[in-house]
């Protein structure tokens, strides 16, 4: 239990799932923690502040694809009495309605705000402890000291995904503010190791482009793009076949051709993993996974691990990863390889091949080992509530 806890806690966490609906990922990487916090013996209340999409016309929020989408999640994961989502700047909801979510704030002990998505101060205001939740390592902070409100304000806690956020070696500022790191976390029981190797093809899931790319004190902070390209003559050089879940625009035909005529395959990932169960799908389907990361993650050396790589490993799917630094924090080798150059990866898709069976199986132990929600969560609430709160 906690430092300073003690029993069952009251957890208001605020993630997107239905913001841009239909990305399985994206949800999972919310329901990790909320399905993981209520497995620990907490009370989660999950509430998604939402703003339209420019273009969408003004109506109820209940006739929305977004509250369509987010009704389907909570129904599927058992939380329709404790998930909301929340029409920005009003009190218009779709599922629990707001009177009780303030009711929910008002006795909650702790926020888990994912990059202080909710901003409603009556719901955040009193709550004691209010840890911001950084996803994005390394873009949330140099964006901050640029000058751009990534909402820290309202929070006293502050936990990252970049491990080695404030550490030497790691440019990415700061701000002042202690960071807590942690691993992310998988709920083992709802990613269950499958057997045999899919069909062998190594897979992901992700964008081309997520947003703009930032340059800080030298370093440039670019997307999966400019990683990419570096790697883009990977399934010729290696013989293995390659499938991408990827979102790419139709006019970003250079990039397109290149990728055809190196021999990758892309899938539309709305179909292939727009949903959590069509996302879980994907992965047990995959002989393994690869892992190429944003280019901000690898230059900046946060040591950002992905939350899809946790369910790709749980799932038994060997996972040939980018290197971000996350190898001085995750046992690399067996089941999970890291690489850095084109020569690494072609390597790593070799060791992979030639013994399939070990590195599956040695991909669902570190995921036990390292990654599994009780463990992780456990810890960070430790961390939580040991910290002072900051000023």
């Amino acid at each position: 239990m906690s430092a300073g806890r003690a029993g069952a806690l009251t957890i208001l966490f605020s993630g997107m799932v239905a913001g841009d609906p239909h990305q399985g990922g994206a949800t999972w990487a919310v329901l990790q923690y909320v399905l993981g916090l209520r497995r620990l013996g907490h009370e989660v209340v999950l509430v998604e502040e939402w703003t339209p999409p420019e273009g969408v016309p003004e109506g109820p929020l209940g006739s929305t694809a977004s509250a369509a989408y987010f009704r389907a999640v909570a129904a599927r994961f058992g939380l329709e009495g404790s998930a909301s989502l929340l029409r920005r700047g009003t009190r218009e909801t779709a599922g629990v309605p707001y009177e009780r979510l303030r009711e929910a704030a008002a006795r909650a002990d702790v926020l888990f705000n994912v990059s202080g998505l909710l901003t409603d101060p009556e719901l955040i205001a009193a709550i004691p402890v209010r840890a911001y939740l950084d996803l994005d390592p390394a873009f949330n902070q140099v964006w901050d000291v640029q000058g751009i409100d990534m909402r820290f304000g309202a929070h006293n806690r502050f936990v990252t995904v970049g491990l080695a956020l404030g550490r030497p070696g790691c440019p990415v500022p700061t701000g002042g503010r202690e960071w807590i790191a942690t691993l992310q976390p998988v709920v083992l029981e709802h990613w269950p190791a499958v057997a045999g190797g899919g069909d062998g093809a190594f897979t992901s899931v992700g964008n081309w482009r997520g947003y703009g790319s930032v340059e800080h004190e030298g370093v440039h902070y670019g997307q999966r793009v400019h990683s990419m390209r570096r790697f883009v003559e990977l399934p010729r050089r290696s013989g293995a076949r390659f499938r991408l879940a990827l979102a790419i625009h139709p006019d970003e035909t250079r990039d397109l051709e290149a990728l055809a005529a190196n021999g990758w395959v892309l899938v539309d990932p709305r179909e292939a993993a727009g949903t959590p169960d069509r996302y879980a799908k994907f992965i047990r389907g995959s002989g393994a996974e690869l892992g190429i990361a944003k280019s901000g993650y690898v230059e900046s050396r946060c040591a950002w691990f992905s939350d899809r790589s946790a369910c790709y490993l749980a799932s038994g799917r060997p996972v040939l990863a980018q290197d971000t630094g996350f190898a001085d924090f995750l046992p690399a080798g067996e089941g999970l390889l890291a690489f850095a150059t084109l020569d690494d990866a072609v390597a790593g898709v070799e060791a992979i091949r030639a013994d399939h069976a070990l590195h599956s199986r040695r991909a669902r132990e570190l995921a036990e080992e390292h990654l599994d929600s009780d463990r992780v969560l456990g810890r960070l609430l430790d961390h939580v509530f040991a910290q002072p709160a900051a000023t």
